[in-house]
């Protein structure tokens, strides 16, 4: 816990081993989706009747098309870990990189008074919400070398660069079928009016299935998925300069730098308005 390690120096702030973890609500997500679908029903309903555009042959063409389209290019399992990510997007740990620049300087001095053993600690209340940040204090605790925890580390921020990225590319098929498919049920409307063109009673149904079915493919695409991409990306640039800052941070640590000096290096990647001056 946090009250249990001792505080960095004389007036410095107190260690907080979870300050860098804050769960929030991802409300810019939900207002940029909820807002654009509220547009789109809100312009449909002025025009006339909502329920002309309510079409399930249409919805399935598109709807069902686009995910078992996407599943052909992707693994089960990739596709239940896109949705989990998609889920995510609106209930995520926030990581303010300034913050987490601030504990591990916090961590730098604390190691530097008492010396390494003393992160084991914090090792031990971090590792539950974040095993990345656990595992690289562990390490430093246990007296690995800088070199060793830079290869470790670097190795593993790869790998979850590339689950993000693969996350990500699921979206992206996604809203590169969706309007293929809608491009299909176009065709397939079309062939049933030419083909009932003796009943005008199929008529109607024929072409609302033609029309709808690219609308649909549409709006799929250009308002759900690819922007949902757009934020996991986000979301991964985010988390991963988190990462790095606390590779560079932990291995600073092992090689005993001065922490004035981890500060400066942190400061070299993070953007100028998230640089921190800890120690003036």
């Amino acid at each position: 816990m946090a009250s249990s390690i001792p505080e960095a120096e004389e007036g410095l702030p107190p260690l907080d081993t979870e300050r860098v973890h804050r769960r929030t609500f991802d409300l810019a997500t939900l207002l940029g989706l909820g807002g654009a679908v509220a547009l789109i029903v809100g312009a449909l309903a002025m025009g006339g009747s909502g329920k002309a555009f309510l079409n399930l042959p249409a919805a399935l063409i598109v709807i069902g098309g686009t995910f078992a389209v996407t599943t052909v290019c992707f693994s089960l399992r990739e596709m239940l870990q896109a949705q989990s990510m998609v889920l995510r997007t609106l209930f995520r740990t926030h990581r303010d990189p300034s913050d987490a620049a601030v504990q591990m300087l916090e961590f730098a001095v604390l190691a530097r008074r008492n010396g390494v053993l003393s992160l084991q600690v914090a090792a031990e209340s971090v590792g539950a919400s974040d095993p990345f940040l656990g595992q690289a204090l562990t390490m430093v605790a246990d007296g690995s070398t800088g070199d060793v925890i830079e290869r470790v580390l670097k190795t593993e921020i790869a790998a979850t660069g590339a689950r993000h990225a693969k996350g990500a590319s699921v979206l992206r098929k996604g809203a590169e079928v969706a309007p293929a498919m809608g491009l299909i049920g176009t065709l397939v409307g079309l062939v049933q009016m030419l083909g009932n063109l003796s009943d005008p009673s199929n008529i109607g149904p024929a072409m609302a299935v033609a029309l709808l079915t690219t609308f649909y493919g549409a709006t799929l695409a250009n308002v759900v998925l690819a922007p949902l991409a757009s934020k996991l990306e986000r979301n991964s640039r985010e988390e991963i300069l988190v990462k790095h800052i606390f590779l560079m941070a932990s291995s600073s640590i092992a090689r005993q730098e001065n922490p004035r000096r981890l500060e400066m290096l942190l400061n070299s990647v993070l953007p100028p308005s998230k640089r921190v001056q800890y120690f003036d």
